[in-house]
């Protein structure tokens, strides 16, 4: 990943040297000070390359850190919710087999980091205008009760349209002065030109603490955003 995160042009202080995403989040002022306490996250996955690039983000996470997590997906969509479960399964096993060759008796408790839960969707792809109305008002509300259950401390994201009730709540409890979270949204690498809707509605309503690229164009067109060269 590295090699060819150079060939982009992203530096490593960019990226963040050993640990890309921990100190990516910390590089900005959106996380308070430098405490070395686990921040709780929300993560939210989305149906087709919006989860695997996810998951291939979330690989190279500090996860003692960034614990407990939260994947938060449509309530169409369980493979996405799947794909993660097999990610933390996988680093649950690693970190048994670390113990036992260790002879660490104690063990390290990663399984109770990781919940899963589904949101409506806003609209079904084909659904009405009329009837997304009510879907709208529904999920808007589902999202609402994620958030005052939930209070995540960060929150990731990479474009999947349920995304969007989530960021926008938190944002409205910052304006309020409730700060709760810190909004991270990282641009699809498929997103070479222009960003996608839910990057561009999150961009210019300046929702996200901190707005990733990939991709120098994207960096050029919108001058906000951070260029971090390719992650996956």
């Amino acid at each position: 990943m590295y090699e060819r995160v150079r060939r982009t042009g992203a530096t490593t202080s960019q990226i963040g040297g050993s640990e890309p995403l921990p100190n990516l989040l910390q590089s900005g002022k959106s996380l308070h000070g430098k405490s070395q306490k686990p921040y709780s996250t929300l993560v939210i996955l989305g149906s087709g390359g919006h989860t695997a690039e996810m998951l291939n983000l979330l690989s190279v996470l500090q996860k003692d850190r960034f614990a407990p997590r939260f994947y938060v997906a449509a309530a169409t969509d369980n493979m996405s919710l799947q794909k993660a479960r097999v990610m933390e399964d996988s680093l649950v096993d690693a970190v048994k087999h670390l113990c036992l060759y260790f002879n660490d008796t104690a063990g390290v408790k990663v399984g109770e980091t990781a919940k899963y839960m589904q949101i409506y969707r806003s609209r079904e792809v084909g659904q009405s205008y009329v009837t997304s109305v009510w879907t709208t008002l529904l999920a808007t509300a589902h999202a609402l009760y994620i958030m005052i259950q939930l209070r995540p401390e960060v929150i990731l994201c990479n474009g999947p349209g349920t995304c969007i009730p989530l960021c926008i709540i938190a944002f409205v409890f910052k304006v309020l002065g409730i700060r709760w979270s810190s909004i991270f949204y990282v641009e699809s690498i498929a997103r070479v030109r222009r960003l996608s809707l839910s990057g561009l509605l999150l961009y210019k309503l300046r929702v996200a603490d901190q707005f990733f690229v990939q991709w120098p164009q994207l960096h050029r067109k919108y001058p906000r955003a951070e260029y971090v060269g390719c992650l996956m």
